[in-house]
């Protein structure tokens, strides 16, 4: 099968398994066709699959993915011993593991082709990822807390896991309470990441964009949490900033500076 012949597969499979969407047409139109698909994967509610589909699925998921290009963490440059700073798409870096700013239920988002880093990590990872999540929220029995961490394999992403974190959401003003909160989640991805002795972890900016944290307070406590952590002795000794936005790697750029000279006068 080339690409087409497995996005026609997968839209047909999945329209069937709804009883309100098995008389749409396929569109026509390559772009159209990907929406159509991503959107029913969003939907999709967790639930196992069979063998061809699944087969079928990681062979499209992984060719699109070769399509827009891996990143290698060995092709980045560190901004100081440990750190890296990088602008791109998290969903297609190959490093131990990234993380996911998830919601509490834990189980990815519903919206159709939405922009969030939830939607995409799911999307991408395939539809295995969201099935774990369910199971490992079922054998919890309540939502995930705020500044907690779950891990799971990361299916079809280049990177080995998925570290999935539930930051804060801001709807008034910022509080003392969530910054410890936002601290929280990178400790807690971080010492999961230690338990699973994994070396490298890449963090998109959690609690930013929809869950409203201020940017520049959120990066601020990203890096001082870091670093706070990378100085004890742990299998973890790489931290990757992703940033997609201008403004952030701005934000990070200067902050990343202003710590390295800070570590520098403490030695």
């Amino acid at each position: 099968m080339n690409q087409n012949e497995r996005r026609r597969f997968l839209i047909r499979e999945l329209l069937q398994e709804d009883v309100r969407y098995r008389n749409m047409e396929i569109p026509e139109a390559e772009e159209e066709q990907k929406q159509l698909l991503r959107g029913l994967m969003n939907i999709r509610p967790p639930r196992k699959a069979d063998r061809e589909f699944l087969k079928i699925q990681d062979e499209y998921l992984q060719a699109e993915t070769a399509a827009k290009g891996v990143t290698e963490l060995a092709d980045l440059v560190p901004v100081s011993e440990g750190l890296y700073l990088w602008q791109g798409d998290i969903t297609t870096l190959c490093c131990d593991a990234v993380v996911n700013a998830a919601n509490s239920g834990m189980t990815g988002c519903y919206v159709p082709n939405h922009r969030c880093i939830d939607n995409c990590i799911h999307s991408f990872s395939g539809i295995q990822l969201r099935l774990d999540c369910a199971e490992m929220m079922g054998r919890q029995g309540h939502e995930e807390e705020t500044g907690k961490a779950k891990i799971t394999k990361a299916y079809n992403l280049p990177c080995k896991y998925v570290l999935h974190t539930v930051g804060p959401m801001i709807t008034g003003w910022l509080t003392e309470r969530d910054c410890d909160l936002l601290a929280g989640c990178y400790r807690s991805c971080l010492g999961l990441a230690a338990e699973n002795q994994l070396e490298s972890v890449a963090f998109c900016c959690i609690s930013t964009g929809e869950f409203h944290f201020p940017n520049d307070q959120a990066a601020r406590i990203a890096v001082s949490t870091v670093r706070e952590f990378m100085r004890q002795e742990t299998s973890v000794k790489k931290v990757i900033f992703n940033v997609f936005k201008d403004l952030d790697k701005r934000i990070y750029e200067g902050l990343l500076r202003e710590s390295q000279a800070a570590e520098r006068s403490r030695r």
